[in-house]
């Protein structure tokens, strides 16, 4: 069996939850990334040429969202609890946890959002929208649906965080720091 890397003291399912958040966020990079490579995602024509401005506009959101997504790791990890010595200003010191998961929680909050407006313009006809057949639509559908455990998965995850770095007798930052084998 796969051993997934993590701290020792965090619950399985909190290592879980942040390792899908990633997978959830990778069919709607890879149809973003269909749809600027021309591949017939859409029936529209225009979609598929777009500009250059534009192609570089939806390859960005994809790779954004991923690395975004990846930032879920350092919740399970040693570099959410102490700052990886190679950055600068900050290295070697500890992450506060309130920082960490407030911006989780932020992060949350903003995916909710997109979620809720997504679901509004869908709703209320708002836009174009993408010509597409019924095929296309179902790939449409099942590359964007996982999305909507994205911020579900976060919030889980932020909230195993903070009650693991603020526990009774802990200190005001969590334990001490991870130990060498630890650095994963």
């Amino acid at each position: 069996m796969m051993k997934i890397k993590a701290l020792p003291d965090v619950p399985r399912w909190a290592v879980l939850a942040a390792h899908a958040v990633p997978l959830v966020t990778l069919p709607s990079g890879l149809w973003r990334l269909a749809l600027v490579a021309g591949l017939p995602v859409t029936q529209d024509a225009e979609l598929g040429t777009m500009g250059f401005g534009v192609s570089v506009y939806v390859v960005s959101l994809s790779v954004v969202s991923e690395l975004l997504a990846f930032l879920t790791l350092g919740l399970v990890r040693s570099w959410g609890e102490v700052f990886p010595r190679w950055m600068p200003f900050l290295g070697g010191r500890r992450v506060n946890p309130a920082a960490a998961t407030g911006a989780a929680f932020a992060g949350v909050a903003g995916l909710c959002a997109l979620a809720g407006w997504g679901v509004y313009a869908s709703v209320a006809d708002l836009g174009p929208g993408i010509p597409a057949s019924p095929a296309q639509d179902a790939l449409l559908i099942a590359c964007y649906a996982p999305l909507l455990a994205w911020p579900v998965l976060v919030a889980a995850v932020a909230a195993s965080y903070y009650r693991r770095r603020t526990s009774a007798g802990r200190g005001q930052y969590g334990a001490g720091r991870p130990a060498a084998s630890s650095w994963v």
